[in-house]
């Protein structure tokens, strides 16, 4: 995983555990919402990146003229 994430992201990734163990320190409760919300952030990046690159026909099984079928029967 950390090798698709280049070094700035691993460093992104260990200041965002850095900043929620510093409000955990303080408050718990507020450590936790903190933490639901860059999660939920997290999987609606996921959904867009999911969909733009479907779009675009780069997608994983389905996207393009030559999954699922695609220009097999226009001869």
């Amino acid at each position: 995983m950390f090798d698709r994430l280049g070094i700035g992201g691993v460093f992104g990734v260990v200041l965002l555990l850095a900043g929620i163990g510093v409000v955990a320190s303080q408050n718990l409760v507020v450590a936790g919402g903190i933490a639901l919300v860059i999660a939920g952030l997290g999987f609606v990046v996921y959904g867009i990146v999911r969909n733009l690159i479907s779009a675009f026909g780069m997608g994983m099984g389905g996207g393009g003229m030559g999954g699922m079928g695609g220009m097999d029967g226009l001869e």
